[in-house]
């Protein structure tokens, strides 16, 4: 049971403890006795003031003790610890809570834990076909595979080859809770309440550029597959819209000219001006033929 009060020796032991905490920093480091406090039965701890720039507010600590019935006061330990005023560094986040969508670069590897509250058990493989089933009777054919191979590649006729090829060998999926979360992801960024959409003249769901997908969120979210978009190749909600909407502004197409026409039947006049008709000679004024004198 810890003591209220300390052992006599051990707390007056302050200089065995000065001189530890001088050994360990230096004189310079030291400054003085704060007090002593009693952590059990014959064990004192003695402060000290820390007079190191660096470390303002802290303060060493020295732990004595004496064993049962001796009279010699020995060293436990000298140590640096925080006051109440002490600059301290934030405290420590685990990296699994500090990581944040886009943090993570090429070659860079995201573990999930076993126990991940966003993924549930998918098919497992364990369940085996029925004897008289097709599965069952096309087992029966030879494998031309190593023994390494069929570690990993179900057998031929298996449940487990069925399920690869439906795509349904996944161990594990997303749950319920790891599709809601998602969900509101994709929503947050590409959803109706986003300034993009506000905007927008129509929505998603009659955009020739949206690209279905399939499953559960297939039925409030789609691909953006409009390369001018500012979603483009990206999840985002039926009700998302913006100014690329493939029916929002068809563009015109240009009126065609009309048709050339020549009218090469009819002869029309042509009134020259009259500056150009003063010289004309007339039709009916005779014409003397050039000849030599």
């Amino acid at each position: 049971m810890r003591s209220r009060t300390p052992d006599r020796l051990c707390a007056e032991a302050v200089e065995l403890a000065r001189q530890s905490a001088v050994d360990t920093v230096g004189p310079e480091s030291v400054g003085a006795h704060l007090g002593a406090r009693a952590d059990g039965e014959r064990v004192v701890t003695h402060t000290f003031e820390c007079l190191d720039a660096a470390y303002r507010g802290w303060h060493w600590a020295v732990t004595v003790a004496r064993a049962p019935r001796a009279k010699n006061v020995t060293l436990d330990e000298t140590v640096l610890l925080p006051g109440p005023d002490a600059v301290l560094a934030p405290q420590w986040v685990p990296w699994s809570e500090r990581l944040r969508p886009g943090d993570m670069g090429p070659g860079d590897l995201l573990p999930t834990d076993a126990d991940d509250l966003r993924l549930e058990p998918g098919w497992t493989g364990e369940d085996e076909p029925a004897p008289n089933s097709v599965a069952a009777l096309d087992a029966t054919e030879d494998l031309l595979v190593s023994p390494a191979e069929a570690t990993v590649t179900p057998a031929r006729g298996s449940i487990g080859a069925l399920a690869e090829e439906l795509g349904l060998g996944r161990s594990r999926v997303l749950s319920r809770l790891g599709l809601h979360q998602a969900a509101d992801r994709w929503e947050t960024a590409h959803g109706p309440q986003t300034p993009m959409a506000q905007a927008a003249p129509a929505n998603c769901t009659s955009c020739g550029f949206l690209i279905p997908i399939g499953g559960s969120l297939g039925q409030a979210f789609g691909i953006c597959g409009n390369e001018f978009g500012p979603a483009d190749g990206q999840v985002v909600s039926l009700a998302y819209g913006c100014g690329g909407h493939s029916e929002a502004a068809v563009i015109p197409a240009p009126p065609a000219p009309a048709e050339l026409i020549l009218d090469e039947l009819q002869v029309e006049p042509l009134h020259l001006h009259p500056d150009r008709t003063s010289g004309s000679v007339e039709p009916d004024a005779p014409t003397e033929e050039l000849g030599h004198s």
